[in-house]
């Protein structure tokens, strides 16, 4: 399992799960067990069963690119699951906007370079994915959303399969 960007909580929890098979990575987090840029893995073809991407996306520039690489090296029967925060009808992105506080103003946080919209979906195809999208609140409790951290604006699940 390839965990990109791991929270504390859930990457103590699965180590002790998965043991070898789990692999933390991070641009920029030292506690990573890697660092990785997601736009250009240097992991062969087919290397990982799942791959575990939220709240990522976003913060990264060439978001295709990494999508299409995270694609690459997920096994032909993995599966991936990705979060982001879908904030607008369609996505709205422009490199041209580096100012943090513009960021937050535009996209909604000093680091984010773009808002995702209903859209998304469509990006994630474009890379090769198979998309099934489901609300948090399909199969949570409106208790148990806020309590591991999913927020409490309707949240979609985005599991992805080779096609």
């Amino acid at each position: 399992m390839l965990h990109i960007a791991p929270e504390r909580m859930f990457g103590k929890l699965l180590k002790r799960s998965l043991g070898t098979g789990y692999l933390t990575a991070d641009l920029h987090n030292p506690s990573a067990m890697v660092r990785m840029d997601i736009t250009d893995i240097d992991y062969p073809d087919e290397t990982f069963d799942v791959i575990y991407c939220s709240h990522v996306l976003e913060h990264v520039l060439d978001d295709k690119r990494a999508m299409d690489e995270l694609h690459r090296v997920l096994k032909s029967d993995g599966w991936a699951v990705f979060l982001v925060p879908i904030t607008a009808d369609r996505t709205i992105e422009d490199a041209s906007i580096t100012d943090p506080s513009d960021r937050l103003r535009i996209f909604g946080h000093k680091s984010h370079v773009r808002r995702y919209g209903r859209d998304f979906v469509e990006r994630l195809k474009q890379a090769g994915f198979r998309v099934k999208a489901t609300a948090a609140s399909d199969f949570l409790t409106a208790k148990e959303i806020r309590r591991i951290g999913v927020g409490d604006a309707p949240r979609t699940i985005y599991e992805c399969t080779k096609r």
